[in-house]
């Protein structure tokens, strides 16, 4: 049956229920929609019987404020000693269950680790938000609807393959599991890693951490390469030249100055500088790796933060963290944002976030202005704007 609503829906996009209306109609609309797309009737209905809306979702997805932390700050706070010897334990006790994401997947167990210990601190915290209502409310809220009707439906094909049971609770985004993927993930690229016949993130090691290694497959994930890299810069090094806009093979950067922390840089690789808090701060050579991990987060801080625990794990030393320039407060980012946008940059929304956009029109202002451009954000480029 797995195979036929999976079929199903690859072939059968949804047709987008109304969002913002009367929840009621919202709900037979996408029941319509479950059993149009495999789902049999008594499960479909069954599966939206009683769901209600729950408004500490919406409350959620509007104050996300954890992400303008800086990468320092945010890295700091989630990275224990503790959390590095759990991590370090856990690929020794399962150590089968990582090598065979390594060799059937590519995906290295650092970086599964990494995600793994933040999304739910090893499968403790999972969350404790109803799945099936938080998708519920997040496809009828007429912000995202694309992006969770889907989810709704995949949710309703899990729960046809008993795999979803409609107490299951999760983040409020509605991921489920000890690597927190969403529904649709989880029933195209989902693994039965302990060969019970189900996929089941929330009770299964194996089947949670090869389901991760397979998407992490999917979006383009290189077998073999690493992500991340800790590296050195000469005082005089071309700022400009910094930033994900920007790549170089290894031996490029290399005859620019660019000298590795721990160990010799990957070869012939393009990779990328990366300046999390501008020149004096950390830096890193990303390699195409990193990208990918933008399929499972979003967040800047998050996946820079992930990606650098994920060489923690398997060896890295602790990073040079300097002594960047203080960060702005969320007034003053807003501030600047504004102004950016004023000039013509597009920054996506007026968050205090400083996201890819803003760090790219960043980058470029410092360098009409003749500050160096590394991407961080000062006190000295929203005066000079």
């Amino acid at each position: 049956m797995r195979a036929v609503l999976l079929a199903l829906a690859l072939a059968t996009p949804a047709t987008a229920a109304p969002c913002g209306g009367d929840f009621g109609d919202f709900l037979k609309a996408m029941e319509t929609e479950a059993t149009a797309a495999g789902v049999p009737a008594d499960k479909a209905a069954a599966f939206f019987a009683g769901a209600r809306q729950d408004p500490k979702v919406l409350k959620a997805d509007r104050s996300q404020g954890v992400f303008r932390k800086t990468f320092l700050d945010f890295s700091q706070s989630l990275i224990s000693k503790q959390r590095l010897s759990t991590a370090r334990s856990k690929s020794v006790s399962l150590n089968d269950i990582f090598t065979r994401a390594e060799t059937e997947y590519g995906v290295s167990r650092g970086i599964l680790l990494a995600f793994w210990a933040f999304e739910t601190d090893f499968g403790q915290v999972q969350g404790d938000f109803n799945t099936r209502d938080a998708l519920l409310t997040l496809a009828h809220d007429c912000r995202r609807p694309e992006l969770f009707q889907p989810q709704v439906l995949a949710a309703a094909q899990l729960h046809a393959l008993d795999e979803f049971d409609l107490d299951t609770t999760g983040a409020w985004a509605g991921e489920i599991g000890m690597v927190q993927m969403l529904p649709k993930d989880i029933l195209e690229r989902g693994v039965d890693g302990d060969g019970d016949g189900l996929i089941l993130l929330k009770t299964s090691e194996a089947d949670a951490i090869l389901s991760g290694a397979r998407m992490l497959q999917h979006h383009g994930w290189r077998a073999g390469e690493p992500w991340l890299a800790e590296i050195t810069l000469p005082e005089d090094f071309d700022w400009s030249l910094t930033g994900l806009d920007s790549q170089k093979t290894t031996e490029d950067w290399q005859a620019l100055g660019v000298t590795p922390r721990n160990g010799p840089l990957a070869p012939g690789i393009t990779a990328s500088i990366l300046l999390p808090q501008g020149r004096k701060g950390p830096a890193f050579l990303a390699y195409p790796n990193y990208r990918v991990l933008f399929e499972w987060n979003k967040s800047f801080v998050y996946v820079t933060t992930a990606a650098y625990f994920g060489t923690r794990i398997e060896g890295a030393e602790p990073y040079a963290a300097g002594n960047p320039d203080p960060a702005l407060d969320l007034d003053q980012m807003k501030s600047l944002q504004e102004k950016l946008a004023a000039l013509g940059h597009d920054v996506g929304q007026i968050d205090g976030i400083l996201g890819a956009g803003t760090r790219t029109a960043v980058q470029k202002e410092q360098a009409r202005l003749g500050l160096p451009a590394d991407g961080w954000p000062t006190r000295d480029l929203l005066d000079a704007l």
